[in-house]
């Protein structure tokens, strides 16, 4: 046979045995008749809030049938709901026994629950059509995970208020050591599996990290220009060498720059200049430092971007800058006047002592020592500052993130200056800070993944028994004694579920005043101890460096009495506001 004829009668087979396949295949894809079911509903908690990648089973007459895609199971999506299609042959859910089965780690499997399906004629195909819906709701169940999520979130706790470690280490192995366990152990056994690595990058408050960043980068440029130490200067001259008076200023200066900064980053570039000034009139500085740090904590509590915790509220909560001024200015306000006066009281006797014999000499000193070294890049930072407390102010209006004007008002802070970003993101930008939330969201979301959240919010709630007064009382002082033992900022974070669980399980809380009580006494109850707010440990430990140790009982004995104080007055206000 020639190559030519060979190939004739290569296409003679073809055009012989194509259709014949065709005809073949079109008959497998067509299967004729079905009944086919259209299959809706939610699996809930008993919060009555969504339960995510939960797996739901279809059972007819006792046997597992695939739903249509490439899943064995149907799984619900991020609000707990799920939609799937089940294609069987013709006959066979006219009559049956069709049931649902929700399964999925850390909750309690339900028993099939059975489906009602109601008729729904026939297509055009001739398929016969059904539909049905079913609503069910899992409870938790305490399993190995639970156990491992508590047991890593109080030993974090631990290792970060007896500093056994440094607490972004603490954090970081917690979130570490839950992600390795469910991957491990949980392989073998589901009830080890504490949370997924998808579900903790998920847990990541970008919003929290990048507002934290561009705050930083401000702040890093504004320090080149003098403008603090100028400040202190001012401080000293206004006071005319009264040192209650100047003690008082400092404290209003700290409070005021800590509400639009943050605290930590205020204390950073006041404690210096406060040393100083405190050498030169012959005063111990701690008299200046504990009233300025526990000003800082005040102060920055009227502002979303003041205090870490009020960060971490407002992202989770979706919190303007304007809601925080209007609710919480007036509490800061009457507490900074109780803080002023308790304060220039406890150390009466140290100012006292204060030594200021030539006020016009000192004050000339300070004058040319601290000056405003950069007047064009402070013009700059001013004008960026100014844009970005705007851009705050209305981010509610553009329903913008409040990273998003801290990330554009630091950019375009960079863009004019001329200052270099590696040298800011090297120098200026707290990378511990920022990895220490990131893995203390992780460690946070084991322990909401694993269910040990929602029994402490269902425990609040029971003990408050529906009564909002009695929740807003428990929810302030509960998170400053909390505060107060161990480090606002991971209590805070540890509290946000639940304390969304109770605004929707307590009438009345609508209002938002328990994000209120919450932020009120996480940031007032962290002035109790030296490990209370990262300001506190940050002035300690700066303190210590310039040779002037503050014990831990010397700090609660000056700082309990008046936290307990503001913390009332916060009581108080709430009680009465809302």
């Amino acid at each position: 046979m020639t190559k030519r004829s060979g190939f004739f009668l290569l296409i003679i087979l073809s055009l012989i045995l194509i259709p014949g396949l065709s005809a073949a295949t079109a008959r497998a894809a067509d299967p004729g008749p079905q009944d086919r079911l259209s299959l809706a509903g939610s699996i809930l908690n008993t919060e009555g809030r969504g339960v995510k990648e939960a797996d739901v089973e279809v059972l007819v007459n006792g046997r597992h049938v695939k739903p249509e895609g490439k899943k064995p199971v149907i799984v619900t999506g991020s609000q707990g709901g799920f939609l799937a299609q089940i294609h069987l042959p013709a006959g066979a859910l006219t009559g049956a026994r069709v049931e649902v089965q929700v399964k999925k780690p850390n909750w309690r499997d339900l028993p099939p629950a059975l489906v009602t399906l109601l008729p729904g004629g026939q297509d055009q195909s001739g398929n016969t059509l059904f539909q049905a819906q079913v609503h069910l709701t899992l409870h938790r169940s305490v399993t190995p995970a639970f156990w491992i999520a508590t047991l890593v979130l109080f030993l974090v706790y631990a290792l970060i208020a007896f500093e056994l470690m440094h607490r972004t280490l603490a954090a970081f192995l917690g979130a570490a050591a839950i992600m390795f366990i469910s991957y491990v152990f949980g392989t073998f056994n589901p009830g080890y599996f504490v949370i997924s690595f998808e579900d903790a990058m998920r847990a990541i408050d970008m919003n929290v990290i990048f507002l934290l960043m561009g705050m930083m980068i401000i702040v890093g440029v504004l320090k080149k220009t003098g403008l603090f130490q100028w400040l202190a200067y001012k401080s000293f001259a206004m006071a005319r060498g009264n040192i209650f008076i100047l003690a008082g200023i400092l404290m209003v200066v700290t409070a005021v720059a800590s509400a639009f900064l943050d605290n930590v980053t205020t204390m950073l570039l006041m404690i210096p200049v406060t040393i100083e000034i405190a050498v030169a009139l012959k005063l111990n500085p701690i008299a200046l430092l504990i009233p300025e740090v526990f000003a800082s904590n005040i102060g920055g509590t009227a502002t979303l971007i003041g205090d870490p915790p009020n960060i971490l509220i407002g992202s989770y909560a979706n919190l303007s800058f304007g809601a925080f001024l209007h609710n919480l200015t007036l509490v800061v306000l009457i507490s900074m006047v109780f803080t002023v006066a308790f304060y220039i009281f406890w150390y009466r006797r140290a100012y006292k002592a204060a030594e200021v014999k030539d006020v016009a000499r000192t004050t000339a000193y300070m004058k040319e020592e601290y000056r405003i070294t950069d007047k064009v890049l402070l013009i700059k930072c001013l004008v960026m500052l100014g844009f970005t407390i705007l851009l705050f102010i209305l981010h509610g209006v553009f329903h913008m993130e409040p990273s998003i004007a801290a990330l554009t008002g630091s950019m375009l802070l960079l863009a004019v200056s001329g200052v270099d970003i590696v040298e800011m993101l090297e120098h200026e930008v707290e990378w511990p800070t920022l990895v220490f939330f990131m893995a203390l969201f992780i460690v946070v979301a084991g322990a909401e993944e694993t269910g040990l959240i929602q029994f402490i919010a269902e425990w609040v709630a029971q003990l408050s028994r529906g009564n909002l007064v009695v929740a807003v009382i428990l929810v302030v002082w509960v998170s400053a004694i909390a505060s107060a033992a161990i480090d606002n900022i991971p209590f805070t974070a540890t509290m946000l579920p639940i304390v969304a669980f109770l605004n929707h399980s307590i009438p009345g809380a609508e209002s938002g005043v328990l994000w209120w009580a919450l932020a009120l006494g996480a940031c007032f109850g962290g002035n109790g101890t030296m490990i209370g707010a990262s300001a506190n440990v940050v002035t300690v430990g700066l303190a210590e460096k310039a040779g002037y140790h503050i014990s831990f009982m010397a700090y609660i004995k000056a700082c309990m009495a008046p936290m307990l104080v503001t913390v009332a007055i916060a009581t108080a206000y709430l009680l009465l506001a809302y």
